[in-house]
């Protein structure tokens, strides 16, 4: 008898990628996917630390799936309820003795022993009523995840995210990657290309190389000497037949190399499009938050990248007022979006993350100028990003169709240059390439036309 899954995922895209491969852990046990926590035999929230207040959003949820426990217990049946992913790392024990209704809490390199986790609840009759009676699982593995996961099962979507190099070793101060993800570990080169060959035949036109820090790739080479760089990695995935685009998130600017310039001039399947996070233009708040680079050699990095592909464009995350942060280091900031001109970019106000140096820095900066600091950087970037997509009017671009969008007959797409891209289509055309033609530019989309022949497309399937 099929048992129904809900999974609440938060966060970051490496948590997209590890929401589906715990669907395909758990698809052996008899779990099929539900979208209706009410029902559910098993319930787990994919967590992520990084955003202000995030516990608090985890609890809040625990208490709303709480009754639904209650009420299958009531029947003489269970509900296991599982917190994973990052809050699930940093607060195991807090969660347990909180809410003592939770059946496990692993983190995100634990995952891949669910069904063993699940195996211990059931034996427990899932019914831990005291704070420590639930499973905690968050020690980092001796061996990496990856090495336990099974072969996708769940079915390729055009664009699939694609696991390359998980923790980092930056150590900014601001971020818990390190202490909840772990010190940086890079796939072997032979396992990506595995997967990426599969995704490939599923259907996959698209790969999206995750990492917390993926330009620093260093995985081992398929000969089992040496190693490969994510300047490498890319020219073969770019071999493989059926993947028509790349993409990569997050870098850092201190790991953009030769090898990875050359990869951006030479190979078409990899986008114009760039994610290259900075955080402050100002070189004091970059010091402070231990970048180790300067605003300088920022403008650098993106000057050789739209050197060797000119039409290339950027996209950036920046925090205001981490501690210490004048008016001055402020402006700096401004500049320095002036300067660049993104096509996107995500900003946020500093919000201290227990555990991090920035938490226990001195001169915190008052919330309402973090406030009035965010709307004015964002009021910049939401300018400029509006800018860019009105630039686009008029333009034929390829547009990969992904998913239906809301209004009946309509598709959405992603342009080359992460665009959303929404177009009048007919069902058959949901995953292949089109060209269209922009005809409107809103501030966080486009609309356009389709002017490929769909008869010529069909004959190409």
């Amino acid at each position: 008898m099929s048992k129904k899954l809900f999974i609440k995922t938060y966060g970051c895209q490496m948590n997209v990628y590890d929401y589906d491969r715990m669907v395909d852990i758990l698809a052996p046990l008899g779990y099929s996917l539900s979208d209706k926590v009410e029902g559910a035999d098993m319930v787990i929230l994919n967590t992520c630390h990084i955003r202000e207040k995030a516990e608090e959003k985890v609890y809040s949820d625990l208490g709303r799936i709480k009754p639904f426990k209650q009420k299958k217990l009531a029947q003489d049946e269970n509900m296991f309820i599982a917190v994973a992913g990052c809050v699930g790392q940093a607060e195991g024990a807090e969660i347990m003795r909180r809410a003592p209704y939770v059946d496990i809490v692993l983190g995100p390199q634990t995952y891949h022993r669910l069904p063993e986790m699940i195996a211990q609840a059931e034996r427990a009759k899932g019914r831990p009523t005291q704070p420590g009676r639930g499973i905690l699982d968050v020690d980092f593995p001796a061996e990496p995840k990856f090495d336990s996961l099974p072969k996708i099962q769940a079915g390729a979507n055009p664009a699939a995210f694609l696991s390359i190099q998980e923790g980092c070793d930056k150590f900014c101060t601001f971020c818990v990657v390190p202490y909840t993800r772990g010190a940086e570990y890079s796939r072997p080169v032979a396992t990506i290309l595995e997967e990426a060959r599969q995704l490939a035949e599923m259907g996959t036109k698209e790969l999206h190389l995750l990492g917390q820090n993926v330009s620093a790739y260093h995985g081992q080479a398929p000969s089992g000497s040496g190693e490969w760089g994510l300047g490498s990695l890319l020219r073969e995935l770019a071999e493989i037949q059926g993947v028509e685009r790349l993409r990569y998130t997050t870098s850092h600017p201190r790991d953009m190399d030769d090898e990875l310039l050359s990869a951006h001039r030479d190979l078409p399947q990899l986008m114009p499009y760039l994610h290259l996070p900075i955080q402050s233009g100002s070189d004091r708040i970059l010091e402070a938050m231990n970048r180790k680079h300067s605003s300088e050699q920022y403008r650098q990095v993106v000057a050789d990248l739209q050197k060797v592909r000119p039409d290339l464009v950027m996209s950036s995350d920046f925090i205001v007022g981490f501690p210490g942060e004048t008016d001055q280091n402020f402006e700096d900031t401004l500049q320095l979006v002036r300067d660049i001109n993104y096509a996107q970019a995500y900003s946020f106000k500093y919000s201290p993350r227990p555990g991090t140096p920035g938490a226990t820095m001195i001169n915190q900066v008052p919330e309402e100028v973090k406030v009035e600091r965010l709307a004015q950087l964002q009021t910049l970037l939401n300018k400029q990003q509006l800018e860019f997509n009105q630039s686009t009017v008029g333009q034929t671009m390829e547009v990969l169709l992904e998913k239906p969008a809301k209004q009946p007959g309509q598709y959405l797409g992603r342009s080359p240059y992460m665009q959303s891209v929404i177009v009048k289509a007919t069902p058959r055309l949901l995953g292949k390439i089109i060209q269209a033609k922009v005809t409107y530019a809103g501030a966080n989309s486009v609309q356009g036309e389709i002017i490929t022949d769909e008869t010529e497309l069909a004959l190409s399937a």
